[in-house]
C-alpha cells in the first residue's frame, strides 16, 4: 500500500509530539530567582518582633531529567521569622537538616545524599538567612553544599499578630552551588531545580 508523503510527515510529528510528553522542564513555570555573590552580613533590627517556624511549614523541590522529573522535599527544619514596621526583616533564618531529604524514590534519596550531590555526611546543613524585603522582592543568602550565594525571589506573605505564612514556587540553577553531576549520557539531569516554599511561623 502507499502512503502519501504528507500524511507520513505529520504521523511522524505527532509521534516525536507523544514522546516528549511530559518531558517539559518544570522549571519553565516557575520564577527564575536572581543569583548573586552573596551579601554581606546585614545588621539585625532590634525592634523586631520574632516568630518561630512551624511544623505545620513544608520544603519541597522538583528536579528533572530528560525523560521525567521527581518531587522531594525535607523533613527536619527549623528558624524564625523577623519582622518589624509590617514587613520580614534581618535575623530571619531557616536552617535545614539535609539528612531529613526526601524524594518520590528511595533510590534518588539515597543518591542525593551522596557525595555526587549535597554530599550530607559531609555537608549536614543548609542556611537561608534573609538580607532585605521591600515588600515584593526578597533576597537572602542561601547556603548549600558548602557554597553561599545571594537569591532574590517574589514571595506571597502574610503577616497577623500572631502569625507569619510565606509562600513561594522559583527555580535556581544547582551549577551555582557546585553541584555538577549530569547523569547519564542519554538522559541529562537538568541544572534547574524548582524550589516550592510554604512557611508558617507563629509568634
Amino acid at each position: 500500500m502507499n502512503t502519501n508523503p504528507r500524511t507520513l510527515t505529520l504521523f511522524i510529528i505527532l509521534i516525536l509530539g507523544l514522546g516528549f510528553t511530559g518531558c517539559s522542564n518544570p522549571a519553565d513555570e516557575t520564577e527564575d530567582a536572581k543569583v548573586a555573590e552573596a551579601v554581606e552580613a546585614v545588621q539585625a533590627v532590634a525592634s523586631a518582633e520574632t516568630y518561630s517556624i512551624s511544623s505545620e511549614s513544608t520544603i519541597g523541590f522538583v528536579g528533572s531529567k530528560v525523560t521525567g522529573s521527581h518531587d522531594g522535599g525535607f523533613k527536619s527544619f527549623d528558624g524564625t521569622i523577623a519582622v518589624a514596621d509590617g514587613k520580614i526583616v534581618p535575623p530571619s533564618m531557616i536552617t535545614i537538616q539535609m539528612d531529613s531529604m526526601w524524594s518520590d524514590s528511595d533510590r534518588l534519596t539515597g543518591h542525593l545524599k551522596n557525595a555526587d550531590f549535597f554530599d550530607v555526611e559531609n555537608i549536614p546543613t543548609s542556611v537561608f538567612a534573609v538580607t532585605s524585603y521591600d515588600g515584593t522582592t526578597m533576597t537572602g543568602n542561601l547556603t548549600m553544599h558548602g557554597v553561599t550565594k545571594s537569591i532574590s525571589f517574589t514571595p506571597e506573605v502574610s503577616i497577623t499578630d500572631s502569625e507569619v505564612t510565606l509562600k513561594a514556587e522559583f527555580d535556581i540553577k544547582r551549577f551555582d552551588w557546585g553541584i555538577e553531576y549530569k547523569g547519564r549520557a542519554d538522559d541529562l539531569i537538568r541544572d534547574e531545580v524548582v524550589i516550592k516554599l510554604n512557611v508558617k511561623a507563629t509568634a
